[in-house]
């Protein structure tokens, strides 16, 4: 069964573009990693807020603090969904890179997903 792509978008058939599963679940994670909190209006409390740590002096304890900040939220919010083994954030430059190693639940698959954000 397919589920609603992200970014929302027609495909070429004029419809509500679709994703598999597995890569509905990456567009879920996506989502979350880059939406600060307050910026959905009935979910004030969705986000990470990575967009701030950027910005932060880089430190190795700013680095575990923003790792478990993610963990976190990624638990709060996609916990029914996936069961996170690990997270890695790396600061390079201008460019956030993001790390997960999770299972998702429905069909017990180990999967890694890599996000890079230049700011």
């Amino acid at each position: 069964m397919k589920q609603i792509a992200y970014p929302y978008h027609i495909d070429n058939t004029g419809r509500t573009a679709g994703a598999e599963y597995d890569l509905h679940i990456r567009q879920l994670i996506e989502q979350l990693l880059f939406t600060s909190p307050g910026e959905r209006v009935n979910r004030p409390d969705f986000g990470t807020g990575l967009y701030q740590m950027v910005f932060a002096p880089n430190s190795d304890e700013l680095a575990t603090a923003t790792e478990y900040l993610v963990q976190g939220a990624l638990q709060q919010w996609l916990a029914e969904l996936i069961q996170v083994e690990s997270v890695q954030i790396r600061n390079i430059e201008s460019t956030l890179e993001v790390t997960i190693q999770y299972i998702v639940l429905r069909n017990q698959e180990r999967q890694v997903a890599q996000f890079s954000k230049e700011v």
